[in-house]
């Protein structure tokens, strides 16, 4: 017993000095990304009614710049090959309709809305982890954080003056896609090796990128006919921070899980709500802010579960004396902190 909490003391001590340059980078980036674009995407959709042509307009924009900077400053970007395309296609579908019910929920919800629900995303993704990636049970402190969530959300939506049953199924359906989408794109860097992390941004923008036109015909969409210049400011203002947030998402998911990436991007949403307070009208009352401000805290108090403890062989374990058997558990540890913190 011993034995084992020392070892869990140096992974955990390890966890807390492990953080690189590297993952505050790419965190850093994708807050400040993704704080802005959910703000930028609710305007241009107001002024661009057409929500699946302007998501093509970002994923298109963001592989052919890529592309771009290949040929021109001799940008690391990966070939396309089958066997990658292969591996990226199921993502590419899922982190395609995680958007696209993302752009549509826009549509017919506030912000806050939407950022309520997303806010109890960890909680479901840390269950996944347990069931599914080997990660342990969430702890004491994540189930009181889990009780904050509900009764945040529940009285959010008691306040929620623009309650739109639509909208709200729209975010229920966006919830279980994006919890898969989660998972499933942390996956995917695991077994699709890849040269670099550019390589990633132009396969999942580039196959995203392919069906929209034809969904956007068939969903009716046209561009507007009259473009004023705080469309066209708009427009181009979210090509550029889909770019930037597509290269700061898949480094931050490279290095981190997808229960505290989850939660990284709950952290950013804070200051989507104060930057909607200035540039919106539809907020929430005060009081929905306050029940918002209670799901924001209690996803900021979860507790990511350290992987599961590897199991050492009885037979191997008697045969071991103490000292060695430290180094083993040292050496599992180890092997657990590398597969959780991979590098670009």
């Amino acid at each position: 017993y011993q034995r084992r909490v020392r070892g869990h003391s140096i992974h955990m001590e390890r966890i807390k000095s492990g953080v690189s340059p590297q993952v505050l980078f790419a965190s850093t980036g994708y807050m400040i990304c993704s704080s802005l674009m959910l703000v930028v995407n609710k305007i241009a959709v107001h002024h661009v009614p057409a929500p699946l042509m302007l998501l093509f307009a970002q994923l298109a924009c963001t592989a052919v710049v890529v592309k771009g900077a290949q040929f021109t400053v001799g940008l690391q970007v990966d070939a396309l090959t089958w066997p990658k395309v292969s591996g990226f296609l199921p993502a590419t579908c899922i982190f395609l309709l995680t958007i696209s019910l993302n752009m549509k929920t826009l549509q017919y919800a506030n912000v806050e809305t939407f950022i309520v629900f997303r806010a109890s995303t960890p909680l479901a993704l840390s269950l996944c982890e347990y069931a599914f990636m080997n990660r342990e049970f969430p702890s004491a402190r994540s189930w009181l954080s889990l009780a904050g969530l509900v009764l945040g959300s529940a009285g959010y939506v008691l306040t929620d003056k623009g309650f739109h049953v639509k909208g709200y199924i729209f975010v229920g359906i966006w919830y279980l896609v994006f919890c898969a989408d989660q998972l499933y794109l942390r996956r995917v860097i695991d077994t699709v090796p890849m040269q670099s992390n550019w390589g990633r941004v132009f396969y999942s923008n580039l196959l995203g990128s392919l069906p929209l036109p034809a969904f956007a015909l068939l969903n009716g969409e046209q561009p507007p006919q009259h473009w004023s210049d705080v469309a066209i400011l708009v427009f181009i203002l979210s090509l550029l921070l889909a770019t930037a947030m597509s290269y700061f998402a898949w480094s931050a998911r490279s290095m981190l899980s997808a229960t505290t990436f989850s939660v990284l991007g709950n952290i950013c949403k804070v200051l989507t709500i104060l930057v909607n307070l200035f540039v919106w009208d539809r907020h929430a009352s005060p009081v929905g802010l306050g029940c918002l401000g209670l799901c924001l805290v209690s996803a900021l108090m979860y507790e990511q579960a350290p992987l599961k403890e590897r199991k050492l062989n009885s037979s191997t374990m008697m045969a071991m004396d103490e000292e060695a058997l430290i180094a083993a558990q040292d050496h599992l540890d180890m092997l657990d902190e590398e597969s959780d913190m991979k590098q670009m």
